[in-house]
């Protein structure tokens, strides 16, 4: 709903802050008194042209701003996260207009700069505005198959459909890839058996490549390896290491065996104990060292053979690499692809048939759910015209009929959403014949036309708002009075602004705004104000609307039976 609406030095509007209400609000007053210029502004701050016409005579900038509270699950809360725009679902939105008298326009989204196309993309989920020159999406033909489907309950149905379509979608890719590599792999045949029969001799093997590059870079340094492995046995060997440590180990030995020393628990004792253990520890270091230097030893071997071998089979590899514009490690791959293809040319019948049965069953499926869809469409439609007729006649468009008519289109057009198009279309008089809603000439009639459409549709707009802007023009009477009970039905579910000259919309509604011109505002010019009527304001407003300038008794009488009929 619209919480607040502020507007600054925009036409003939200087200051107005406006705090509205859940429900149906009426806007009353005299003609010319700007009731329409709130219109515009509005309008504005939900992404409609700007014009630095708007700006006040005397004023650098107008500035609209239009707070909203929202629900949680309203789609205007993904438009903003698609586009980056940090908002909460858990506080107001605030959408804000800047037109400068000099300079270009501004566009706000929490007082985030933006663009004009977001905020009107933004705007159509939140308000829709009928009236004199415009219906809303209503008039969109290209948004009637979403209202029809919205209005059947069709959304299983249309989920069954876009799924059917993605997998025969799906079905038809593999078909024609396989008959692309079909047709390839024909013309291919002679080049991809060369290329087989080199690339299974070469017999490549997953991380080969990189097996042989480090192996080639060891051998290289092999002669290295083995000239300081000599040298370390050779070093051993020449310094009699083992049998020093022997000899010593020997001597303390004997030293532990003295009478006495066992026993004695001193400082010679422990030592001798000590020095005989570690003399101990460093032979069998040593042995270990000797074992593992003849086992070195045995591996560094210089071999001339070995690194030859590595070379030749890693230049193989990079040379059927580049003759084949693959990476080296990616020659099995290429050679399990190339075999593939290989099958493909030589034995193609039994695949392509597969693929060409699976796409046809795949067709069948989608082609069934479509047809499920517009059965139901088709049952909703008879179901919605007969609704927008019977809510036509009290509001004196009984020559007016509806249809909706369901256009077959060609496959690819229609895919995911089904077999046909949809349009809502008219007849404004018997015998004319039908066309789109945009042949209602007349204002009203356009309005009133919108406002039975939406009392029909009343659960399926996604727009918590709506304004209606003169939907009573040129009625009267019993005519206003169904006018006014239907915009107060809609109200029960969403907030509704009505602009009206009519006491019995007036009356209807749930509370009453009464737009007034003052000729004493800034810089001399004439000012649009706005007030909320109290309960005896808005009885004597209605009197107005009955009997013109001079309010009788007799319309005070009249207004407080309409305000006790609602």
């Amino acid at each position: 709903m619209i919480c607040a609406l502020s507007i600054r030095s925009f036409l003939l509007i200087d200051r107005l802050d406006i705090e509205s209400s859940d429900g149906f609000t009426a806007l009353t007053g005299e003609t010319g008194a700007g009731k329409s210029i709130i219109l515009d502004a509005l309008g504005l701050a939900l992404g409609g042209q700007a014009s630095r016409k708007y700006v006040r005579k005397g004023a650098e900038q107008a500035v609209v701003l239009a707070e909203f509270s929202l629900p949680p699950d309203h789609p205007g809360w993904a438009v903003l996260a698609e586009q980056g725009i940090e908002a909460s679902p858990f506080e107001t939105l605030t959408l804000k207009r800047v037109i400068q008298a000099n300079g270009p326009a501004r566009a706000f989204i929490n007082d985030q700069p933006t663009n004009a196309g977001l905020l009107a993309s933004l705007g159509e989920t939140i308000v829709e505005i009928h009236g004199q020159h415009s219906a809303s999406t209503l008039m969109r033909a290209a948004r009637h198959r979403e209202l029809l489907d919205a209005y059947a309950g069709n959304e299983s149905l249309l989920e069954a459909c876009a799924a059917a379509w993605k997998a025969y979608q799906d079905k038809r890719e593999v078909r024609v890839r396989l008959e692309e590599d079909l047709e390839q792999a024909g013309r291919d045949h002679a080049y991809l058996l060369a290329m087989h029969e080199e690339l299974e001799t070469l017999g490549p093997q997953p991380g080969e490549a990189e097996t042989l590059a480090a192996e080639r870079t060891l051998l290289m340094q092999s002669e290295k390896i083995a000239e300081s492995v000599s040298e370390a046995a050779q070093a051993f060997e020449e310094g009699e290491i083992e049998s020093c440590l022997s000899r010593a180990s020997r001597a303390a030995e004997r030293v532990l065996r003295i009478d006495g020393i066992e026993a004695h628990d001193g400082p010679l004792s422990r030592a001798a104990k000590a020095a005989a253990e570690a003399l101990d520890r460093a032979l069998i270091e040593i042995g270990e060292a000797s074992s593992a230097l003849d086992a070195l030893g045995h591996e560094a071997v210089h071999d001339p053979d070995a690194l030859e071998k590595a070379e030749q089979r890693l230049f193989a590899l990079k040379n059927a690499a580049r003759k084949y514009g693959v990476e080296p490690d990616g020659l099995p791959a290429l050679l399990d692809e190339t075999a593939e293809k290989l099958a493909l040319s030589e034995a193609p019948e039994g695949s392509i048939e597969k693929a060409r049965s699976e796409e046809t069953a795949a067709a069948a499926q989608w082609r069934g759910a479509a047809g499920r869809l517009t059965e139901a469409r088709q049952t909703a439609a008879r179901r919605l015209e007969a609704g927008v007729e019977g809510e036509l006649k009290p509001l004196k468009l009984e020559r007016t009929r509806v249809q909706v008519r369901l256009e077959e289109i060609g496959e690819e057009a229609s895919g995911a959403y089904g077999l046909e198009r949809v349009e809502f279309e008219v007849e404004t008089n018997p015998g004319a014949g039908f066309g789109p809603l945009r042949q209602i000439a007349s204002g009203g009639e356009l309005a009133r036309f919108s406002l039975a459409l939406q009392c029909v549709l009343a659960e399926t707009s996604r727009a918590p708002v709506m304004v209606f802007d003169e939907a009573d023009q040129g009625v009267g009477g019993a005519v206003a009075a169904a006018i006014g009970e239907r915009l107060a039905r809609l109200a029960s579910t969403r907030q509704v602004f009505a602009i009206t000259h009519s006491p019995q919309v007036a009356a209807s509604a749930s509370h009453q705004w009464l737009v007034s011109k003052a000729a004493d505002g800034a810089n001399g010019l004439g000012e649009t104000r706005l007030s909320g009527l109290d309960a005896g304001e808005r009885h004597e407003e209605i009197a107005r609307m009955l009997s013109g300038a001079r309010v009788t008794e007799e319309a005070r009488a009249a207004a407080t039976r309409l305000l006790e009929d609602v």
